[in-house]
């Protein structure tokens, strides 16, 4: 039996194995990895059945493997997950799970992730590889130092592209490199700044478990905004550059791009400085009803220089 803050009170097998099981994997979490299908937009490979067909195995691939790593992140985080209002609430925190099963999971998801690779090229195993060791280093020790945890998880963000480029063998440009970096590491920058407000509305001085105090709110919101909009100025020089006119037949059009993206870049900042943010700005686009549209308008924008 376990309590959470909020005084819920959670009981063991208060919901159905199965349904405790699937929720340790986090699926939710799965969304982060379309990504892969960055590099297939990019390289304007959509309608390439083999291409697409690869970009699906690695998401596949990635997604086992991130559950896996979930889950080790989850038995790591137990205590302070337990005294959490939200993540007092996931399988193993409250008890649905047993923890010897839970982590039995682990090497399940991971052999099921490296019988993917087998149909796929050599180098996305590397990046896989890569990221397996960049995510365990992060659960074990990076994720508690300042700042180093949200270049990490800035980079985590980009490796997936890497992943995706690396299926159907095409090369990230430096511009889409760049763009990534700048935008991931406000988005990384959000996720640790809602949840330093959430910890000052509870009356609490700084996050269980991380590097950081309710005084560095203030320098976190500067750092994110800043990298966001250097994020869209990434983008309009590359609009601007001599190369993109043998990509797209109307380059002009991807000007709107940049509005929007500014756009919801600011607006994700202004939610998260209200409190209104959930703490993962991922997530968080994927519910919203504004994020979706702006997504949808981009894909237009896209098409239509195309």
């Amino acid at each position: 039996l376990n309590i959470c803050p909020d005084g819920e009170t959670i009981r063991e097998g208060s919901s159905s194995k199965m349904k405790s099981y699937f929720k340790t994997l986090r699926p939710h979490q799965w969304a982060k990895n379309f990504l892969i299908f960055v590099p297939l937009l990019t390289a304007h490979r959509v309608g390439d059945s083999s291409a697409l067909i690869a970009g699906l195995l690695a998401f596949v691939a990635f997604s086992l493997s991130a559950s896996a790593i979930y889950i080790v992140n989850d038995l790591l985080d137990l205590e302070n997950d337990r005294q959490h209002p939200e993540k007092c609430k996931r399988p193993l925190a409250a008890g649905d799970i047993p923890l010897l099963k839970g982590l039995s999971l682990v090497p399940l998801l991971l052999m099921a992730a490296f019988a993917i690779t087998l149909f796929l090229p050599f180098d996305f195993l590397v990046v896989l590889f890569g990221y397996l060791l960049a995510t365990t280093a992060y659960s074990f020790w990076l994720k508690r130092k300042l700042l180093v945890d949200v270049f990490t998880l800035a980079g985590l963000y980009t490796l997936r592209i890497f992943a995706g480029a690396a299926a159907i063998q095409v090369i990230v440009s430096p511009w889409l490199l760049l763009l990534s970096i700048f935008l991931f590491f406000s988005l990384a920058l959000v996720k640790r700044y809602t949840e330093l407000k959430r910890h000052q509305q509870d009356g609490q001085d700084k996050l269980l478990g991380r590097g950081y105090s309710i005084a560095d709110t203030g320098l976190l919101a500067i750092l994110g905004v800043s990298s966001g909009l250097m994020s869209v100025l990434v983008l309009a020089l590359y609009i601007h550059s001599d190369q993109i006119g043998g990509l797209y037949a109307r380059p002009d059009f991807l000007w709107g791009s940049c509005i929007l993206l500014m756009y919801w870049i600011t607006r994700v900042w202004m939610l998260a400085d209200r409190g209104q943010m959930n703490e993962d700005p991922i997530l968080f686009a994927l519910r919203d009803r504004n994020s979706l549209l702006i997504a949808a308008l981009l894909l237009a924008v896209f098409i239509a220089a195309v």
